[in-house]
């Protein structure tokens, strides 16, 4: 017989401390409460009443003797509802990804207790500032899933990687979610129905048809933005379902041990508890030493998380972070906006849709001194970069929505036919614009962020809304091919020259003027004469210069961007530099064989320079 006594309301969800085993979950006084643990060896039920005097508020809590629970799995009953534990620390059932098994009626997932231990030894978090930082996105499935390796598709996958990210020169890795939640049985969109008593017959007149029935996409919810179980690792990205919590402690220690950093994507519904949200990261920072989070959502408590003295320490991500929390944090600055808006400007000037010199270099410059800015030209909701240039339009039949889901504006362009061709000049085209992005990307002053795979051109062949796409559309295409190598290198070539140059992602806003009195001012833009006192938003080439003596690493080299997005050649002015600096070469978004040189090669004529169309150069004054 078990001894049942009122607990200890502090603490949420199940705790044990030697015998004792203590039990707080949300329930009305006016409710019937349950807690109903399930045996693993017997697989016997023990129901245990939760009586109203146990009540605080809207919790009940109770402390019972003499039982571990390490032998049971449990729910919780109220008024005969039965209710997964939303802290417990480990779901059961659910250790194999997208399992048929799930689907029938008499499978159930149950709430457990996590007793794993690790040993975090002397780890510390990098906290990479802001100016330092290069993020990557990735799903763990997707990332991994293209391997002939025992572990594709799982935490130990991703690790095995970390070196191949850390050789890239990616610094912050942000994950889509990795806490549980169920991905089976996704329903589509269901399609508009006429009223019983109306019988449909087509006229020879009509501009409009019936609409056809839509079949129901059984497929998964692959990317797991839907409720979930927000205190539990998912079992089902481990090698070891049991020790999945020990699996994604190890991978994200081997992240730091690299000085790497490890963000979590959160999707939280509008309703939730704001407690539990609260709750929750601090529990994934406390116990998982995860550095930061990129919340979704709406009506999250966004004062609380970055106000929160435990999180002080923690990057936060979210999209709209109100101006007097942004401006008022602690000495260490943590909060981050993140949002599309760079992504529209960027497409807009690449693909001559509606672009704006004006607004792009804003873009460009896009900086504060008390938060930072999370830029990117693709991310998972939408094409990939390489589709940006291969489809002009979405091609999201396989979701099963009749190709109505995901974004109908993505200011692509496909460069003169959709999909893949083999045309040369297409091919060129393509890959041409695919290097002017990452350029623009690392050459902004903002945290640059590429999704996985944009770094080897992946394609979901114009799939912009891959949510349920667990297969070829959705996972990355590992080739290994030549032409990868080739893309890799070049994304490791603009990354190291990002990091050389500290000039680029200085911390603070430039100032456009020769604050300092050093000769000429900060960073300047150039036309076909130098010193543009003004930029008009349909000019299509110009020059950035960021003058070496700002330069904070004390290598004191100039550097000069000149942009070109006109589909001819443009002619943009050089300015004079001091002593006998002259300006040389380093890279040519348009040479096809090298766009990086390996030497840099002095210009001929240093009072001007001619850009190929649609294209960029970098240029050196030393």
């Amino acid at each position: 017989m078990l001894t049942v006594r009122e607990g200890n309301y502090a603490i949420m969800g199940v705790t044990q401390k030697e015998n004792k085993v203590y039990i707080t979950f949300e329930c009305e006084k006016e409710e019937q409460c349950r807690v109903v643990l399930l045996n693993r060896q017997t697989k016997k039920k023990e129901t245990i009443e939760v009586s109203d005097e146990f009540v605080l508020g809207s919790l009940r809590s109770i402390e019972i003797e003499g039982i571990d629970m390490k032998d049971y799995d449990y729910y919780f009953e109220i008024n005969g509802q039965k209710i997964i534990d939303p802290y417990s620390r480990k779901i059961v059932g659910r250790e194999k990804w997208n399992n048929s098994a799930r689907r029938k009626r008499s499978y159930e997932v149950f709430s457990s207790v996590d007793n794993s231990s690790f040993d975090w030894k002397k780890d510390r978090q990098p906290e990479i500032p802001k100016e330092k930082m290069v993020m990557y996105k990735l799903h763990v499935r997707g990332f991994s899933m293209d391997t002939k390796k025992e572990y594709a598709g799982t935490f130990l996958a991703i690790k095995d990687k970390i070196s191949y990210l850390k050789n890239l020169g990616i610094t912050t890795v942000e994950f889509m979610p990795v806490y549980e939640f169920e991905e089976m049985k996704i329903s589509s969109v269901n399609m508009a129905k006429l009223p019983d008593y109306v019988k449909w017959t087509n006229k020879p007149d009509d501009v409009i048809v019936e609409p056809k029935k839509e079949k129901k996409n059984l497929g998964v919810n692959y990317w797991g933005y839907v409720p979930g179980n927000y205190f539990a690792v998912k079992s089902s990205y481990a090698k070891k379902a049991d020790d999945a919590s020990n699996e994604f402690k190890e991978l994200i220690y081997e992240l730091h041990k690299n000085n790497m950093e490890c963000i979590m994507e959160m999707f939280f519904e509008g309703d939730l508890n704001h407690n539990l949200i609260l709750e929750s990261l601090k529990y994934w920072v406390r116990e998982f030493h995860v550095d930061g989070f990129h919340l979704l959502g709406n009506n999250l408590p966004i004062p609380a998380i970055a106000q929160n003295v435990m999180l002080s320490r923690t990057k936060i991500f979210y999209d709209n972070i109100p101006g007097n929390i942004l401006d008022n944090q602690k000495k260490y600055k943590h909060l981050y906006l993140y949002k599309d808006e760079y992504l529209y400007q960027a497409r807009k000037i690449l693909n001559h849709i509606n672009g704006d010199m004006g607004e792009f270099i804003n873009q460009q410059k896009k900086q504060n001194a008390n938060y930072g800015f999370v830029n990117y030209v693709a991310s998972n909701n939408g094409f990939t970069l390489a589709d940006v240039f291969m489809y002009n339009d979405r091609h999201n039949e396989a979701n099963g929505e009749n190709n109505s889901d995901g974004n109908a504006w993505n200011f692509s362009n496909n460069c003169g036919y959709e999909g893949l061709s083999q045309k040369k000049y297409i091919r060129f085209m393509r890959q041409k614009q695919w290097r002017n992005a990452l350029v623009m990307l690392f050459l902004a002053q903002g945290v640059p962020l590429i999704l996985s795979g944009d770094e080897i051109q992946n394609s979901q062949k114009g799939n912009n809304n891959a949510y349920c796409q667990d297969n070829s559309i959705g996972w990355v295409n590992w080739r290994n091919n030549k032409m990868q190598a080739k893309d890799i290198e070049f994304v490791k070539d603009i990354i190291d020259f990002r990091k050389k140059h500290p000039i680029i992602s200085n911390p603070t806003p430039y100032y456009f003027n020769d604050c300092l009195s050093k000769g000429m001012p900060d960073v300047s833009f150039h036309g076909e004469s130098a010193w543009v006192t003004g930029i008009d938003k349909q000019m299509m080439a110009m020059g950035e210069l960021y003058y070496g003596e700002y330069d904070v690493d004390g290598k004191k080299e100039s550097i000069y961007v000149a942009y070109n997005f006109f589909s001819g050649v443009s002619s943009l002015a050089l300015p004079t530099l001091p002593g006998d600096k002259q300006w040389h070469l380093v890279m040519d978004t348009s040479s096809e064989k090298t766009p990086f040189l390996k030497e840099q090669v002095k210009l001929k004529n240093q009072q001007k320079i001619m850009i190929n169309a649609q294209s960029i150069k970098i240029l050196i004054g030393r």
